[in-house]
């Protein structure tokens, strides 16, 4: 018996000597410097994410577009370089060319949660990707023209952007091109402080948060409203890595994921106020259109961002969810 003791104590010792069972590991990047206020909130999730998931999974973050740059990223996620990634769909929008609903959407994540929209995104992320849709972060928040100069309009009241080196990104140069006759200089947002500093652009299109998180506003004086469009930002992960998890880990990333696009929504609308008004209090002038130009002005935006979406949906094929996604990303 006492030997039957001493077997079963040296057992039971061994087997509390050895290793858990490995957590999933989940590799992470993110699109832009971790100072600027998107990328702080998706290291908000990941934090959420790490202490509900505590024992089961860990979101191992590698850094932003220093780790791999940001208009590359959505090949490093679908070829499996990292396992995840945060950034707007308009980077990745040329295999994916449904983001431009997301684009022109008048809608916040929360809402396209709850009418489907961001369960069809997700379909169309896994079968033109590869890649699994967890969520739109950050959504509610819009964009703006922000300009050096004052800004000039025409006779009719619509912004005259002749001679103006104006700062562009896939997610708007459809908008700046087509509608505005602009020719849009596209500069990452980690090169556009110098590119103000020497006078390479004088405009730019950037959300309605995050100047000050860049230290642009040294240089940008002006903003024009309305606001157009929509933040596109998206958290995605690798189609095969997500099937890996454990059905515990994928529960728990998509709970705090939704939880995320509405925690998201409230906070980024209160930091915009603020940030609007302490620009103002820096000096920083509001222009604004008339209702006329005003209405014309995101007309435009809208139509040219859709046609754009429509020509590459006919060229990647898919045109059967085309239709489906204007209505539930555009419905007013």
């Amino acid at each position: 018996m006492k030997r039957i003791a001493t077997v079963a104590a040296l057992v039971a010792a061994g087997l509390a000597a050895l290793p858990a069972l490995a957590a999933d590991t989940i590799s992470a990047v993110y699109a832009f410097p971790k100072t600027v206020v998107y990328s702080k909130s998706f290291i908000e999730f990941v934090e959420k994410a790490n202490a509900a998931g505590k024992g089961e999974f860990t979101i191992q973050l590698r850094g932003g577009p220093e780790a791999i740059g940001m208009f590359q990223q959505g090949n490093a996620v679908r070829d499996g370089v990292v396992d995840m990634i945060y950034g707007p769909c308009s980077f990745y929008a040329a295999a994916m060319p449904e983001c431009d609903a997301m684009v022109a959407s008048t809608i916040d994540g929360p809402t396209a949660r709850k009418n489907g929209g961001v369960e069809l995104f997700n379909q169309i992320h896994q079968k033109r990707m590869g890649v699994y849709y967890l969520g739109w972060m950050d959504s509610g928040i819009k964009f703006n023209i922000w300009s050096v100069k004052e800004p000039k309009f025409d006779a009719q009241g619509n912004l005259d952007l002749r001679g103006v080196k104006l700062r562009g990104n896939p997610i708007y140069n459809a908008f700046f091109e087509k509608t505005l006759g602009a020719s849009p200089i596209t500069i990452p947002s980690t090169e556009h402080y110098t590119a103000l500093e020497r006078g390479t652009v004088d405009a730019s299109g950037w959300t309605q948060i995050g100047i000050m998180d860049l230290n642009w506003d040294k240089y940008l004086k002006y903003r024009i409203e309305p606001a157009f469009f929509s933040t596109d930002l998206g958290v995605v992960v690798n189609q095969k890595r997500w099937n890996s998890l454990s059905p515990k880990t994928r529960e728990i990333l998509q709970k705090v994921a939704i939880e995320h696009e509405v925690s998201s929504v409230k906070a980024l609308a209160e930091l915009r106020v603020k940030e609007f008004a302490e620009l103002e209090r820096r000096g920083l002038k509001v222009v604004t259109m008339s209702p006329e130009a005003a209405k014309r002005y995101l007309a435009g935006a809208r139509a040219s961002t859709l046609a754009r979406m429509k020509e590459r949906v006919e060229k990647a094929g898919g045109m059967e969810n085309y239709d489906r996604m204007i209505q539930l990303f555009t419905p007013n």
